[in-house]
């Protein structure tokens, strides 16, 4: 009887590791190789139609020293994270807050600012392509005139292309960071709030006091899930900016890190290079999470 347990035992067994076999065999082919592959390339120049040639530090020499276009997506870059991660941040807590009291169709009013992140950023980028349309197609400038003022060349003006693709991105994040707050204001004791009633506190002596100590690392988490997200950005520039001009729109006013590596391999064939540009994006977002990982040791004691 205790021979037969064993077997079955060995049974089964072999067969977990059967149907561990296929989803590992997937995440090698399709996930590790390409990594290792991609830094393999980094290191030499290849263009798809002939054979890679070993060229050494020269890709990430030539990116961070002879490059001003990586320059200027990197400031794009940082300028689109620096004003997309605040703002959608404290806007996505406001709305969470809000929602979170005791009002009527409560549901209801999560599921519509839900709606944006079920929806496909290339669906939503196109609709909001067609809201910054030209005086003569644009709902948003068809209003502006209406309002007695001068229409904007919102995706077609250096000065506009980039906050007008900021702005759609704050909007189209907004559900998925309330919800993530919402998660995070149910932790907090209902009993700390009551206490509070007791003492004469108001609403924002709570949000202060209460609410922003105790949702501590809900804030971290999204903030640098946020940073995370916002520095990939690809979808929003390509759809948005994608044309005659090229990706990033006029004078390269919206160019991006991500667009440009897409620009560099997929669009130039420049793949060795490209390899490069990718791991030090990589780089980047390491030093992000890192910074994440030390912020999320916080302790919070309710």
């Amino acid at each position: 009887m205790g021979e037969e347990t064993f077997l079955q035992k060995l049974n089964r067994q072999k067969i977990s590791y059967l149907f561990i076999i296929v989803p590992l065999a997937l995440f090698i082919v399709f996930q590790l190789a390409p990594v290792f592959i991609s830094f393999l390339w980094s290191f030499t120049k290849y263009d798809v139609l002939s054979s890679p040639r070993f060229v050494g530090l020269e890709n990430y020499r030539n990116i961070l020293f002879n490059d001003p276009l990586f320059w200027k997506a990197m400031k794009n870059t940082v300028f689109y994270v620096l004003g997309v991660v605040p703002a959608g941040v404290c806007l996505s807590l406001l709305l969470a807050v809000a929602i979170d009291q005791k009002i009527r169709f409560k549901n209801f009013f999560k599921s519509i600012f839900f709606l944006p992140t079920v929806t496909a950023i290339v669906a939503v980028s196109v609709i909001w392509k067609w809201l910054y349309a030209g005086e003569k197609y644009g709902l948003l400038n068809y209003w502006i005139m209406k309002l007695g003022f001068q229409p904007v060349d919102w995706l077609a003006s250096p000065e506009w292309t980039l906050p007008s693709i900021m702005i759609m991105s704050i909007w189209a994040g907004l559900g998925y960071n309330m919800i993530l707050f919402l998660a995070g204001l149910q932790t907090i004791p209902s009993a700390m709030y009551e206490a509070a009633d007791i003492d004469g506190a108001g609403f924002w002596d709570k949000f202060f006091n209460i609410t922003l100590p105790l949702l501590k690392p809900t804030i971290v988490f999204v903030t640098m899930m946020s940073f995370i997200f916002s520095f990939q950005v690809f979808e929003q520039v390509y759809i948005m900016t994608g044309g005659q001009e090229g990706i990033g729109g006029v004078l390269n006013s919206a160019l991006t890190i991500v667009a440009y590596l897409y620009d560099k391999g997929f669009q130039k064939f420049q793949m060795g290079y490209a390899s490069a540009l990718a791991y030090l994006i990589f780089s980047c977002i390491f030093v992000l999470t890192m910074v994440n990982k030390r912020l999320m040791k916080t302790e919070v004691r309710y």
